[in-house]
């Protein structure tokens, strides 16, 4: 009896860390069009909730655009000379790793101020208050294999 409690403990165990890590959502930035000038990102983060965990996704094209993360001085100057970070590869994810709002401009002259920038606060992990839409579920890992009571091994697909 003792195995088989210890064995529904494991499942119970593993099928909530199963749920945490899937509940990280992941937005693409400006949804279809991408990360690109003339989109209004603050209309875009309108009714969105950022937690620790989720993702974005900036699509641009690399010969085109950047994205530069800055202090919030460096948000509202629109300057990139103190950049946290910056890519122009064509495809940055950005992991929110901590609680707080975080800023992303295009470093390409004139695009910033042009209205290419965006600011994203991010809360603590929990459930999305209500009218709040969360990003895209992307699975956190490819399978994982859990230990049922009975013994026998079940591989859960995540798609």
């Amino acid at each position: 009896m003792m195995i088989m409690a210890n064995k529904l403990y494991l499942v119970a165990v593993l099928v909530a860390s199963y749920a945490a890590l899937s509940s990280a959502r992941t937005f693409t930035v400006g949804d279809d069009q991408g990360w690109m000038s003339g989109i209004d990102y603050t209309d875009w983060t309108s009714g969105k909730t950022f937690a620790v965990g989720d993702k974005l996704l900036f699509s641009y094209g690399s010969q085109y655009h950047t994205v530069t993360e800055v202090s919030k001085s460096g948000y509202y100057t629109c300057s990139g000379s103190n950049a946290l970070s910056d890519d122009s590869s064509g495809w940055t994810v950005v992991t929110l790793t901590a609680p707080g709002t975080r800023y992303f401009i295009c470093n390409i002259p004139g695009l910033c101020s042009s209205g290419m920038k965006l600011s994203v606060t991010v809360a603590e992990s929990g459930p999305v208050p209500s009218g709040a839409t969360r990003g895209t579920l992307v699975p956190a890992m490819g399978s994982v294999v859990v230990a049922v009571a009975t013994g026998a091994l079940v591989k859960l697909a995540l798609f």
